[in-house]
């Protein structure tokens, strides 16, 4: 078969996604909201309106039949002489019956006419007036109508700060909303027992956990201290230790990662500078050793948080960017900088290449890039994890976006 002599061109780079887990949804003008009170109070004053312009119509229809059957003359004039009263109407003086009949009637028609536009004019008015009455009285009964759904709603608010002991407790007739704060009330229950069981299950895994792994730890360092053990038995004796590691790390970071699922009540001014100082401090000596350059200006941008978990957002991505990373000329680049309303930190690096689909998935636990949760020595695959968990506890957004030629490029967006 001939073959063709045209050279098979390469498949294109994917598109390079970003992810975000929560976007910030900021409302440009929040006056603007259609709340329920305002759409009661249109809903009211243009029931009213409505109602004020069938009523104004039915009025003005009887008003004008009234005036055309009572505006004929009962009686026909022959001859005589009239003298007008009024420069409304131009009667004649003398004229023939007849003709001072006919001068009579469009009198009579000019007057209606210009009776029936009074009643239109006043009217309308009227009806403007208390148009602006009606939303007025519209608004104020729609507000005292939905007062209990806004107290609902501001312990809510308070129950999303992770203060779960706050209750509605709410007054009054039993009604639909009456129910709704008591049923509000009864799941609060039922979250804050939840969550105490999480905080003590925690606390007691903490224990549990970390002092078997503690005592593992030091009976396998006093016998790989021992200078009479067997090189067999010293081999198996730091594979031990480094399973043991391990083990430890995992129970490390599934703790802070259970721990960091809340939102951050106690928040104090951190400078985000200073923290990814301190993360690049406790990586250097790793980076050194792979032969990877960390650079990057950092300057400072303050944010409200708990500096400690912000410490482990800026160590974790900046340990993941020093372990996958290529083996020679490879950098790893950490800026921070204040912006309006939020402090950025940007973590860069060079790396394998990230394939757009694989983006996502890197933030799950125990997920790698094409690697499984027991395949590799680098971690233990809750680095990602972690740091998304600290970032939605601080309301702020995690992206992460592949580089051209690889690796990654991990931006930190913190409200201040």
């Amino acid at each position: 078969m001939p073959t063709s002599s045209k050279t098979p061109t390469p498949p294109t780079t994917p598109p390079k996604p970003t992810w975000d887990p929560k976007p910030v949804n900021i409302r440009p003008f929040p006056w603007l909201r259609p709340t329920i009170r305002i759409r009661l109070t249109l809903l009211y004053g243009g029931m009213f309106l409505m109602a004020g312009i069938v009523l104004l119509t039915i009025i003005y229809m009887l008003a004008a039949n009234a005036l055309q059957e009572g505006s004929e003359l009962p009686v026909k004039i022959l001859r005589g002489n009239f003298a007008a009263t009024s420069n409304v109407c131009n009667l004649p003086n003398e004229s023939s019956g007849e003709i001072f009949t006919q001068a009579i009637q469009s009198c009579l028609q000019h007057q209606r006419a210009q009776a029936l536009n009074t009643l239109l004019n006043r009217s309308l008015l009227a009806l403007l007036g208390l148009t602006v009455v009606a939303f007025a009285f519209g608004y104020a009964m729609a507000g005292r109508v939905l007062s209990p759904l806004g107290r609902i709603t501001r312990t809510a608010q308070r129950v999303a700060g992770s203060d779960l002991h706050r209750r509605i407790e709410l007054g009054g007739p039993d009604d639909e909303l009456k129910e709704l704060a008591d049923t509000f009330d009864e799941m609060l229950d039922r979250l804050d027992r939840a969550f105490e069981s999480q905080r003590r299950f925690v606390a007691n895994a903490s224990h549990e956990l970390r002092t078997p792994l503690a005592i593992n730890r030091t009976l396998l360092e006093v016998q790989l201290a021992d200078p009479d053990a067997s090189p067999e038995l010293a081999q198996l004796g730091k594979t031990l230790l480094a399973t043991n590691e391990r083990s430890e790390q995992l129970v490390e970071g599934l703790l802070l990662l259970a721990r960091s699922e809340n939102k951050i009540v106690d928040k104090k001014p951190v400078d985000l500078a200073e923290v990814a100082s301190q993360a690049l401090d406790q990586a250097r000596a790793e980076a050194q050793a792979k032969g990877v350059e960390i650079r990057g200006v950092r300057q400072q941008a303050f944010v409200q948080g708990n500096g400690v978990l912000l410490e482990r957002i800026a160590l974790n991505l900046v340990q993941n960017a020093v372990r996958y990373n290529i083996k020679d000329e490879g950098w790893v680049e950490v800026t921070t900088e204040p912006q309006q309303g939020c402090a950025v930190l940007v973590v860069s690096n060079t790396g394998p290449a990230v394939p757009a689909y694989e983006v996502e998935n890197l933030f799950e636990p125990f997920r790698r890039l094409r690697t499984e949760r027991t395949g590799s020595d680098k971690g233990v695959g809750l680095g990602l994890s972690i740091v998304r968990s600290v970032v939605r506890a601080h309301d702020g957004t995690i992206t992460a976006t592949p580089r051209e030629g690889g690796g990654l490029e991990m931006r930190v967006v913190l409200p201040v």
